[in-house]
C-alpha cells in the first residue's frame, strides 16, 4: 500500500512538473540571449509546451521576431483554403540580409555553371515544421528555434548566421495545426490525465492531420495541387536550398527517428552520395540526442522512394531531404512503453534536431555546396547526351488536362514548348494547341525523368508510399519519349488555358463535346439554371465535324432563357470553363438526328457525400475538393451519424468514398433509398460493404497465398510485398458505355492501391472497363497479385429495384492530380439514368 501511495505521489509530481518547464529546459545552457528579443511566452501568453500553440499565436510571434531582430525578415506567401497566412522567415546575419539578393543569385548561379570555389558562399537550409497538423511538436519547437536564432549572442550562433541562410517555415499546414491545437487545448484538464484512453488523445473525425480538404499535405510536393504546397515549392525553386528538414511525429510508443531510411528503398534516381551525406549529417543528430539522453534510431521503417514527400522531393533537386519522426504525446502527457511522454519532451527533441541540422550545415558547408553543384553538373551532362530528344504529351480533344500537366512542369521550373505543327509519334496524333513538348537537355532533366518514368522493376518490394506516379498516365494523356527536338515550337513562357467560346448564335441548338475536362462544370451550371440538356448515346457528324459519344445538346426552343440570353449565358460559361460550344442550325446529321431518342435528357444531380466515422477522410476529402474547387458543384457532406434521420429523398446520388462498414440501420436505410431510385456510388472497401449488405452481388476473386520457405523474421516483409501500395494499370474500355463518355482512346490508365479483384460479368457489355491480360504499366505488384488482376474489372454497375449501384474497386480521384479518371465519377453522376 505504501508503495502504491509513493507511486501515486511521484506520478502526480511528474504531471505537475510538466506544467512548470521554462526556457532552460529547452535551450542550450551555455548561451546568453538578447533581452530586446521577445521570448515566446511574452508574446503568446504561455510557456512553450504548456498549451499547444494555435496558428494565430504562432503567426503573432513570428511577426514579433521580425519586428525586433535584424536577423529576421518575414513574408506572407499566400493563403490557405481557410485564409490563414503561409509564412516564411529568412534568418541570417544582418550583413547577409543587406546582400540577400546577391547571395541568392550567386547560389542559383552555382547550380547553372561549374565553379571551383565555394569557400565564401553561405549554405541554404530550409527548415519546415508540422506538415501534419496533429504532429505539433515540430511547430511548437519552431517557436524555440526561431527565438534561439534571433536572440542567441554566442559566437557559434553568429558564425552560423554568417555562413547560413535559413528559410524558416513555421507551419507547413496552418489549417491542420489550428484544428489540432483547438482539440488538444479544449480537452486539457488542470490535473493532466496520461491515460491513453482519455478523450484528449483521441480526436474526432477527420482529425487534425490534414488540411482543409482533408489532404495529406506531405504527399503534394511533386503534384503541387494545394495552395500551401504551391507557396513552398515557389520558395524552394527560388532558392534551391542545400538541406530541407521535415519535422513529423509517429506512434507514441516509438522514440525518435532521423534519416537515412531503409537503404534498399531509396529511389534509384537519387545519387548514392546523397544518402552518404544524409548519414554524415545523422551523426550530428546522434551526438546532440546523446547529450540530452534521448533514444533514437535510423535506417529503419521509413524510405526515400516517392518524390512527392518533403524528405524525398529535395533529393531529386540537388538537395538533401531529412525526415524527423518524434514519438507523439498526442496531447500534453501520455503513458507509453517508454514511460510518461510529455509534450515538452517531444518539443525538446525536435528543437535539438533543428539545431543539430544547422550545426551539420555549418561544419559540412563546403562539402554540401559542392555536392549540389556537382549534382547539376552531372544532370547537365546527362541532358547533353539526349540533347536531340524530347518528350511530347497532349490530348487532341482536351486542352485542359494538357494545360494542367504543363502547369505542374511550370511550377517546377521545367522548360517546355509548343509543338511546331501537328505530328504523329508512338502511334498517337499530337495536335498544335493541345500538346506540349519537353526537351531533355535542360537543368531539371533528372526531375523530368522522375515525373515521366515508367518503372516496373525494383530493388525492394516494400514501399512506405506509392510506387508509381507517372504523370502523363495520371492525366490520361497521349505521350511519346525520344521524339526529335525538330518538333519544338516556341518556348512557353506565359502558360495560358485555351480560350473558350461559342462559335455563333443559334436559334436552333448548341452542341458541346464531352471530352474537355471542364465540360461537367458547364453542364452543372446549365442544369442549375434549369436549362434543358440532352446527352448523345451514339456518335454523329454535322458541318464537317464528328461528334463523339456523350456530346451534350442544348436546344434553343422551350428554354427559360430567350435566344439572346441563352447565347450570352453559354458564352459566359464557355469562357469560364475553357470549352467550345458549337452553334448549329439544323437537326439533320450524318448519324442520329438531334431529335433522336438516342439523345437522353440529363437531370440535375443532387449529391450527398458520406463523411464522418467509418469513412476514409482522405478519399472523401479528395472528392469534396474535386466538386468544390474544380467543378463548382454543390454537395452535401452527410455525416454517417445523420443518415438514420436525414431526409434522403432530397438526393439522387450518394457517394460512399471508402468504408469497411456502416451500421445495420444506416445500411438498410441506404439500401431502401437505392431501391427507390437512387444511385449509390461506392469506392474501394465500400464495394465489399455493398456485397455483404446485398446492395449488389459482386463476384470477388479469392486469393490463395502460401508463404513457403519464409522465416518468422521474414513474415512481415512477405506480407508487405503482397500489398499494392499504389501502382498504375492498363484497362480496355467500351467507349459507347456512358461511364466512359469523354474518353477518346480505347485504353485507360488506372491507379490502384487495393487488392480487391472483381471477376467480370458473363455478359461482355456489362464490363465497360476491364483490365488487360498483362496490365501493369508502372509500379510494383507481386507476381500472385499480377496473375490475379489479369482480365478482372475495376467497376461493376448493378440494378437494385429502381436504383443503380456503381462499385469502383479503387479511387479515381487520387490526391487531386489524377486528372485522367475524374470524369468516371462525373459520368456516373450526370449519366446515372443511362448506366
Amino acid at each position: 500500500m505504501k508503495k502504491l501511495l509513493l507511486f501515486s505521489f511521484l506520478f502526480c509530481t511528474i504531471l505537475s512538473a510538466q506544467n512548470k518547464v521554462d526556457l532552460s529546459y529547452y535551450l542550450p545552457q551555455d548561451v546568453t540571449y538578447n533581452n530586446n528579443i521577445p521570448t515566446p511566452e511574452s508574446v503568446i501568453g504561455h510557456q512553450v509546451g504548456h498549451w499547444h500553440v494555435t496558428h494565430d499565436k504562432l503567426v503573432q510571434y513570428m511577426y514579433a521576431l521580425a519586428e525586433s531582430s535584424d536577423r529576421v525578415t518575414i513574408e506572407n506567401r499566400g493563403k490557405t483554403f481557410e485564409d490563414r497566412p503561409i509564412l516564411l522567415l529568412t534568418i541570417t546575419s544582418p550583413t547577409n540580409h543587406q546582400n540577400i539578393d546577391a547571395i541568392r543569385e550567386a547560389h542559383i548561379a552555382a547550380t547553372n555553371t561549374k565553379t571551383t570555389n565555394n569557400s565564401n558562399r553561405p549554405i541554404v537550409v530550409y527548415q519546415g515544421f508540422s506538415i501534419h497538423g496533429n504532429e505539433p511538436s515540430g511547430a511548437n519547437a519552431g517557436l524555440l528555434a526561431a527565438y534561439h536564432l534571433a536572440a542567441a549572442e554566442s559566437n557559434d550562433v553568429k558564425e552560423l548566421l554568417d555562413n547560413t541562410v535559413i528559410l524558416f517555415d513555421p507551419s507547413f499546414n496552418p489549417d491542420g495545426l489550428q484544428r489540432f491545437a483547438y482539440w488538444a487545448n479544449t480537452n486539457k484538464s488542470i490535473n493532466l490525465s496520461s491515460d491513453p484512453s482519455d478523450r484528449e488523445y483521441s480526436e474526432v473525425w477527420p482529425g487534425g492531420r490534414t488540411n482543409h480538404y482533408w489532404f495529406d499535405m506531405n504527399r503534394d510536393w511533386l503534384p503541387v495541387q494545394l495552395p500551401e504546397s504551391r507557396a513552398r515549392i515557389t520558395s524552394f525553386h527560388k532558392w534551391l536550398p542545400n538541406i530541407l528538414t521535415d519535422h513529423h511525429e509517429m506512434g507514441s510508443n516509438a522514440t525518435f527517428f532521423f534519416q537515412p531510411g531503409i537503404p534498399s528503398r531509396t529511389h534509384p534516381l537519387t545519387p548514392k552520395l546523397n544518402q552518404e551525406i544524409t548519414r554524415a549529417i545523422g551523426d550530428y543528430h546522434a551526438k546532440a540526442l546523446n547529450k540530452i539522453g534521448s533514444l533514437y534510431y535510423t535506417e529503419e521503417s521509413y524510405d526515400d522512394f516517392y518524390y512527392g514527400k518533403g524528405s524525398t522531393f529535395p533529393d531529386i533537386n540537388g538537395s538533401i531531404g531529412i525526415l524527423f519522426e518524434q514519438a507523439s504525446s498526442r496531447g500534453h502527457v501520455q503513458e507509453t512503453e517508454n514511460g510518461l511522454l510529455t509534450f515538452p519532451f517531444t518539443i525538446r527533441n525536435q528543437f535539438t534536431a533543428a539545431l543539430s541540422t544547422l550545426e551539420a550545415a555549418k561544419n559540412m558547408r563546403e562539402e554540401i555546396l559542392n555536392y549540389q553543384q556537382n549534382f547539376y553538373e552531372n544532370a547537365r551532362n546527362e541532358g547533353a547526351k539526349e540533347k536531340g530528344k524530347a518528350i511530347v504529351f497532349g490530348d487532341s480533344k482536351d486542352a485542359a488536362r494538357t494545360y494542367h500537366l504543363a502547369e505542374i512542369l511550370n511550377r517546377h521550373k521545367i522548360k517546355f514548348h509548343e509543338i511546331k505543327q501537328d505530328f504523329t509519334a508512338n502511334g498517337k496524333r499530337f495536335k498544335k494547341g493541345y500538346s506540349y513538348i519537353v526537351p531533355k537537355n535542360q537543368k531539371n532533366t533528372r526531375l523530368i525523368n522522375a515525373m515521366f518514368e515508367k518503372r516496373t522493376t525494383f530493388q525492394d518490394s516494400l514501399f512506405y508510399d506509392i510506387s508509381a506516379w507517372t504523370f502523363p498516365l495520371a492525366f490520361n494523356l497521349d505521350y511519346a519519349e525520344g521524339v526529335s527536338i525538330n518538333n519544338l515550337g516556341n518556348e512557353v513562357t506565359n502558360l495560358q488555358q485555351k480560350e473558350g467560346k461559342v462559335t455563333a448564335m443559334s436559334s436552333y441548338a448548341y452542341l458541346m463535346e464531352w471530352h474537355e475536362y471542364y465540360s461537367p462544370k458547364v453542364l452543372n451550371k446549365l442544369l442549375n439554371k434549369d436549362i434543358r440538356a440532352k446527352v448523345a448515346l451514339k456518335r454523329f457528324g454535322m458541318n464537317g465535324k464528328d461528334y463523339d459519344y456523350g456530346t451534350i445538346l442544348i436546344p434553343v426552343q422551350n428554354q427559360k432563357l430567350k435566344d439572346k440570353d441563352l447565347h450570352a449565358f453559354l458564352t459566359k460559361l464557355a469562357k469560364e470553363s475553357h470549352v467550345q460550344i458549337d452553334a448549329v442550325n439544323t437537326g439533320l446529321t450524318s448519324g442520329i438526328d438531334l431529335g433522336s431518342r438516342n439523345f437522353k435528357t440529363v437531370y440535375k444531380p443532387k449529391i450527398a457525400l458520406l463523411v464522418g466515422d467509418g469513412i476514409s477522410s482522405y478519399d472523401a476529402g479528395e472528392m469534396w475538393h474535386l466538386f468544390d474547387t474544380r467543378y463548382n458543384i454543390t454537395i452535401t457532406k452527410l455525416d454517417t451519424k445523420s443518415i438514420n434521420y436525414a431526409g434522403l429523398s432530397r438526393y439522387n446520388t450518394i457517394i460512399v468514398a471508402n468504408t469497411s462498414s456502416l451500421s445495420k440501420n444506416n445500411s438498410e436505410k441506404l439500401k431502401t433509398w437505392t431501391r427507390n431510385g437512387g444511385t449509390i456510388i461506392a469506392y474501394r472497401n465500400a464495394v465489399r460493404w455493398l456485397n455483404s449488405n446485398e446492395f449488389a452481388k459482386l463476384d470477388f476473386k479469392k486469393m490463395k497465398r502460401t508463404a513457403k520457405d519464409i522465416s518468422f523474421e521474414q513474415r512481415g516483409d512477405y506480407n508487405g510485398a503482397q500489398v499494392i501500395g499504389g501502382a498504375i494499370f492498363e484497362a480496355k474500355i467500351d467507349r459507347s458505355h456512358p461511364i466512359n463518355f469523354g474518353y477518346k482512346n480505347d485504353k485507360i490508365a488506372l491507379f490502384r492501391n487495393t487488392t480487391i479483384f472483381m471477376n467480370p460479368s458473363k455478359d461482355s457489355y456489362n464490363n465497360p472497363i476491364q483490365y488487360t491480360k498483362d496490365p501493369i504499366l508502372s509500379g510494383y505488384i507481386s507476381k500472385p497479385n499480377l496473375d490475379s488482376i489479369s482480365n478482372t474489372v475495376p467497376l461493376q454497375i448493378k440494378k437494385l429495384g429502381r436504383g443503380k449501384v456503381v462499385a469502383f474497386t479503387d479511387n479515381t480521384n487520387f490526391r487531386a492530380f489524377w486528372y485522367g479518371t475524374n470524369k468516371l465519377l462525373m459520368n456516373a453522376i450526370f449519366f446515372r439514368e443511362e448506366l
